[in-house]
């Protein structure tokens, strides 16, 4: 039990009482199958990916003040600015497993609050309190890296997708017809804003994974094709960063390429260091004159080594103690690998 039977009865008020919800969601797998369980759930409202920025702050106030609801939803996002929360007229409840942070005027639901170690993701607990769409939340929880105590209800619903032994969320995430959903889940929140919400317009009534897997409805056929769009940008990436892992010959591997368009750095990341477990992983993108990078490692913490390296440079990041996202300005990039890599 991760969320309390109070807790979980007051999210699902708040969901029964409103009528025009609005929702913020993280632009991850875990963010969107959140946002999916609610909404599909309450059959109202609108989703709101967060895309630019890994933190809900004083810019997103203005969306709020057009859509005028009357129940505020953020979920899986690490960051929500307390200017952003002193603007809202309407009740906010905010389900994450970051932080915690301490903030003000809102209902915050976080298992790390009560337990630091305890990195239940938030479609977990979204499937806790609306207990439908059972295929959705597991794509959310194993994409968190992340075996929820439900998996084996998913392998007798679906037995076909997940057939081999696994040991590990990665073993599933690579190794099945899952983790092929996963993938697809992953690809379709790549692109533009508008793009990737009309993929997601068309999730919010998928009846059933065959329905994308099998491509048998034009629903499903349009989300399948979205990720095929995608995937043949993700491959030839996925091809470098794995020779490059190969030839590495410390534990310190790093990739970097350009792109404004479409990030991989997560999913390049969390393969590699799959197919690398000994090793750390650095994967980061320039645009803009910034480094927006990926750190994964499966041996060390992350967050406060990251922020050691970070002290007195022009750069951001944080996250899971495994598995992090920083933002830094390209000049001072080399300085932040050449600290990091003293630390390690």
């Amino acid at each position: 039990m991760v969320l309390s039977k109070v807790q979980i009865q007051q999210i699902r008020d708040h969901l029964d009482s409103c009528k025009n919800p609005l929702f913020f969601f993280d632009d991850d797998q875990d963010g969107l199958c959140s946002f999916l369980q609610l909404y599909r759930y309450k059959k109202e409202g609108k989703g709101i990916i967060v895309k630019t920025t890994p933190k809900l702050g004083s810019i997103f106030v203005r969306k709020v003040e057009e859509y005028q609801p009357d129940k505020i939803f953020i979920l899986d996002l690490a960051v929500v600015e307390q200017d952003f929360l002193d603007e809202m007229k309407a009740p906010v409840i905010w389900i994450d497993h970051h932080g915690p942070f301490e903030r003000s005027n809102v209902k915050y639901f976080n298992p790390r609050i009560s337990n630091w170690e305890d990195n239940h993701p938030t479609s977990y607990m979204c499937y806790q309190v609306v207990q439908q769409d059972l295929w959705i939340a597991t794509i959310g929880c194993v994409a968190d890296w992340f075996m929820p105590p439900f998996l084996d209800d998913f392998k007798k619903e679906f037995p076909d997708l997940i057939e081999k032994q696994y040991k590990s969320p990665g073993d599933i995430i690579y190794n099945s017809k899952l983790g092929h959903l996963i993938r697809i889940f992953s690809f379709v929140l790549k692109g533009k804003t508008n793009d990737v919400m009309k993929c997601i317009k068309v999730l919010t009534r998928i009846k059933s994974p065959y329905e994308i897997l099998n491509q048998e409805t034009a629903q499903g056929k349009l989300i399948y094709k979205r990720y095929e769009q995608v995937n043949k940008l993700y491959e030839p990436l996925l091809k470098d960063v794995l020779r490059t892992a190969e030839k590495t010959k410390d534990n310190f591997v790093i990739f970097t390429y350009k792109d404004d368009k479409t990030s991989f750095t997560s999913d390049l990341g969390n393969e590699a260091i799959y197919r690398f477990p000994n090793k750390i992983v650095l994967i980061a993108r320039e645009k803009n004159e910034e480094m927006k990078c990926s750190l994964r490692s499966s041996k060390i913490i992350l967050p406060p080594l990251i922020e050691k390296a970070l002290a007195g440079l022009e750069g951001y990041g944080g996250g899971h103690e495994h598995a992090c996202g920083l933002n830094i300005k390209t000049h001072h990039f080399e300085e932040f690998v050449k600290r990091f890599r003293e630390m390690i």
